[in-house]
Formats: structure tokens, C-alpha cells, sequence
């Protein structure tokens, strides 16, 4: 029988000749071979929750692993990308940034502490109020609004927040002052809305869809310059007359900056084949967002460019960011 020695230096050369050959195989290789976790900044149920879930449950068969969705709700989404920028640089964390998002405080930002990996959806935001109070058109909300400010605020999903920033623009271009009351999440406010705590919210398609149909919800109109497939019926803000009003609000997933290029794109590319199932587009026409592929350097670009042209906004305007 060899002796002990002569097996040490028999694996010894072994191992030299395969480990050259494991260290180049491309990171992407074989990836991923546990879990992913999801993180969602906002509570299940609205737009930025159920557009993960529906592209994550896909994601799963595609890459023959769990995608499980953490929602870490706060703070305008900043608890999920600070946990997300603060992660290892693996791929196996990656979180939904939903925009454009300003804030006064320093957050992970898509092309530093953050890289996008692919664009998700992209949608407009409804103006609402309840049908026992509120007025019957957006004209006469405005009116009434001028006439008593003080008896006037609005319901967004966070302080900052696309809903936010596109309140605050109808302020501004309406000649109105209603005052911005920020929630965790689009469910609550869209509850204290039909309660009449709040007279109206600026708020994603998601949460108030369903009320809207049933008629507990009055939809004034949408931030988009075109309708919503969702909602036909109800007009843009701008043709309900405030003039030239286009607002929209985007998705996409991101990952801390680091990520092996090979697993962006191995991720990059299950999105963008789950996001041409007709059955990805019903789901997000239901929630009223249309699905919006494109490469991972497109995504990058993308939102750092969205967040450059409202940040400059928001400064010529004054938008109040507290």
C-alpha cells in the first residue's frame, strides 16, 4: 500500500491542478445555490409589495431556488435599502426601489452604494377622496381647497415618496396648500382616506383600486399624461384641469454595489423573460403598472437620471421634503 506520505503529495497535486480550474469558472456559475432574499421597504399589499411578489414567485422557477420577499417597512423604504446596501455583495439580497424617492436624510443611492440589476414597472399614482365628503370634481376640490387651506391635507405613502413629491407638484401647480400627512404604506392611509380623516390621497393604483370600484373611493384623476388601462375611466389630472400635470412612479431591483457581473445578469435575464409572460402583464395590469424590461446599466442609468430631474424639481419649486 502507498504510504501516508505518498497519498498527502497524490491529493496535494490533485488539488493544484482542480483549483485553478474552480477559481475561473464565472461567478455566475452555478449560481445560486441557496436562497434569495427580497426586501421589500413597504408593507404587503401595495404596488411595490405585490410587484415583487408577482415577479419573485416567477423568479423562483427560473432560477431553482426560494426568492423569499422580507418586507421591512419605514422610513420611505430607506430601512429595506439600507439593509440591502449593508448586505454582502453576493446577489443573494436584492430590494425593490420604488421612485423617485427624495429625502432630506443620506439613503443608498442606485449607482454608489447600490447597482441596478433590472427595471420592473412603471405606473401612474390616483388622486382620491371619499364619496361621502368629498367633492364631485377635481375642479371643485381645487376651488374649495384655495377657499379653506387649512381644511385640506394629503395622504401619501412616506415622506419623500413618488406620492409625495407628486402631491406636493399638485400643490404647487394647482395653487393649492394642502398639507402632505406621510404613512408607513399605502393601506392605512388608503383606510383613514375612505374614513375622512384625510380629505384626499395621492397613492398608487394598488390600494385603492378595489375601493374605487366599489364606489367607497371618488378617483379625481391620475398623475400620467395618459389614462390608465386599469382605471379608463378616470381622467388624467391634467385633462381634469390642471394643466401639463405628468407624474410617474417606477420600479426596479437593486443589489449593494459588488455584485459579481455574472449574477446580475444571470438575474437581469430571468426578469426580463418572466416580464414578457402575458401572465406578468395581466398581474400588473390589475394593479395598474405596465411591465418595463431593460438591461442592468440601462436600469442604473435610469434611475439616477429620474432622480437628478426631480431632485432639480423639487429645488426650483421649493417642494418641502419634511
Amino acid at each position: 500500500m502507498p504510504s501516508n506520505s505518498i497519498r498527502r503529495s497524490f491529493l496535494a497535486a490533485t488539488l493544484a491542478l482542480l483549483l485553478p480550474a474552480a477559481h475561473a469558472q464565472p461567478a455566475g456559475e452555478g449560481f445560486p445555490l441557496k436562497s434569495i432574499t427580497w426586501l421589500v421597504g413597504w408593507p404587503p399589499g401595495g404596488s411595490a409589495d405585490v410587484v415583487s411578489r408577482l415577479v419573485a414567485k416567477e423568479l423562483e422557477s427560473k432560477l431553482g431556488q426560494p426568492v423569499v420577499i422580507d418586507n421591512r417597512p419605514g422610513a420611505s423604504g430607506s430601512i429595506a435599502l439600507n439593509a440591502a446596501a449593508k448586505a454582502p455583495a453576493d446577489g443573494y439580497t436584492i430590494v425593490t426601489v420604488p421612485g423617485p424617492v427624495l429625502m432630506n436624510i443620506p439613503v443608498p443611492q442606485l449607482g454608489k452604494e447600490l447597482t441596478g440589476i433590472a427595471q420592473l414597472a412603471k405606473g401612474p399614482m390616483v388622486l382620491v377622496g371619499t364619496t361621502a365628503t368629498s367633492k364631485a370634481t377635481l375642479r371643485d376640490l381645487i376651488a374649495d381647497a384655495k377657499q379653506r387651506p387649512e381644511a385640506y391635507s394629503f395622504a401619501s405613502s412616506g415622506n419623500g415618496t413618488s406620492q409625495h413629491l407628486a402631491g406636493e407638484m399638485l400643490n404647487q401647480m394647482a395653487g393649492t396648500k394642502m398639507t402632505h400627512i406621510p404613512y408607513k404604506g399605502g393601506n392605512q392611509a388608503v383606510t383613514d382616506v375612505i374614513g375622512g380623516q384625510v380629505p384626499v390621497g395621492m397613492l398608487g393604483i394598488t390600494p385603492v383600486l378595489a375601493h374605487i370600484k366599489s364606489g367607497k373611493l371618488r378617483a379625481y384623476g391620475v398623475s400620467t399624461a395618459q389614462r390608465s388601462p386599469a382605471l379608463p375611466e378616470v381622467p388624467t389630472l391634467a385633462e381634469g384641469g390642471v394643466k401639463g400635470f405628468d407624474a410617474t412612479q417606477w420600479f426596479v431591483v437593486a443589489a449593494p454595489t459588488g455584485v459579481p457581473a455574472a449574477r446580475v445578469q444571470k438575474i437581469n435575464a430571468a426578469i426580463a423573460e418572466i416580464l414578457a409572460k402575458p401572465e406578468i402583464a395581466t398581474g400588473f395590469a390589475a394593479v395598474g403598472v405596465l411591465p418595463t424590461p431593460a438591461s442592468a446599466g440601462e436600469t442604473t442609468a435610469f434611475v439616477v437620471g429620474e432622480q437628478k430631474r426631480w431632485t432639480d424639481l423639487a429645488r426650483q419649486a421649493n417642494l418641502p421634503l419634511d
